[in-house]
């Protein structure tokens, strides 16, 4: 069995792979797509197969997906502009007859408001109509999307943003490696959304204390409007497009967007999903 992944040079394409090999699967098994050359070299040196995509171009995307049973697509792209390039893998997959995709999506991505979700949303329909047995892996927020608050929480003692209380559940980019992995390598997940998101919502009030207790320094949250926000963005640097998109990624976690929990993650991988405190202790 082949198992394709696209987006492999990515750090949750590395996750995956990493899963993959201690799961038993044959490095040789695995065929690394992705753009980075390093990345793909340092793959290859590993005993991967591996080769360059371009998702501009379906024939010969296609062409490389022939003889491929099963492909993670990782949700490659620039927000904004990523629905092309997915259309592109997915049909190439069709074209190729892969018997499976696996796509990393957005957390209830069909029903939620959170601004980054719409190009999910679409992609998921284009899977629909693909007719490729699939799965969606319906990622949440990551415990490493947190790095630069921590680094804030480092340097100046202060959080300061809009989302207020608002809660999120995250886990670990590893944990969501691992599970796809184990839906890569188990049978039964065609046809079926998880919605991965972790054991816990915390709070930014909350992410400030245990941020204080693992450094050992003084932290505190500072919630700011979405207008004091926007001037501190602006007073940062940040061109308005950027300033705008914060915006509205905060607003979303404000209304509770990545909060949504189902308990998938957990029951995937057969343990507790990865605390925050945990992956917060890795840097400090």
């Amino acid at each position: 069995m082949t198992i394709a992944i696209i987006g492999a040079t990515g750090q949750l394409g590395g996750h995956t792979i990493d899963a993959l090999l201690q799961r038993g699967v044959e490095a040789s098994d695995i065929l690394a797509l992705g753009r980075d050359g390093d990345r793909l070299r340092a793959l290859a040196d590993r005993g991967l197969r591996t080769a360059a995509i371009d998702l501009t171009d379906e024939a010969a995307t296609s062409a490389t997906l022939q003889g491929v049973d099963k492909l993670l697509l990782i949700s490659v792209g620039t927000p904004g502009e990523a629905l092309a390039p997915r259309t592109t893998a997915i049909n190439a997959a069709a074209a190729a007859s892969v018997k499976h995709l696996v796509y990393t999506s957005a957390l209830n991505a069909q029903e939620t408001t959170f601004v980054l979700a719409a190009e999910h949303q679409a992609t998921e329909e284009v899977i629909t109509a693909s007719g490729i047995p699939a799965t969606l892996l319906r990622n949440g927020w990551w415990n490493e999307n947190m790095q630069q608050d921590f680094e804030s929480a480092r340097e100046r003692g202060v959080i300061a943003n809009s989302v207020g209380e608002g809660r999120l559940a995250t886990a670990s980019r590893q944990d969501m490696g691992e599970a796809a992995a184990i839906v890569l390598t188990t049978p039964g997940h065609e046809g079926t959304a998880y919605e991965l998101s972790g054991d816990t919502a915390w709070s930014y009030p909350e992410f400030a204390e245990t941020a204080q207790q693992i450094l050992g320094t003084p932290v505190r949250y500072e919630a700011l409007t979405p207008e004091q926000e926007q001037e501190m963005l602006i007073g940062a640097g940040l061109d308005d497009g950027t300033v705008g998109f914060i915006g509205a990624m905060n607003a979303g976690m404000r209304d509770n967007t990545q909060a949504f929990q189902t308990g998938d993650l957990s029951r995937l991988l057969g343990r507790p999903t990865t605390p925050l405190a945990d992956t917060l202790s890795t840097w400090r």
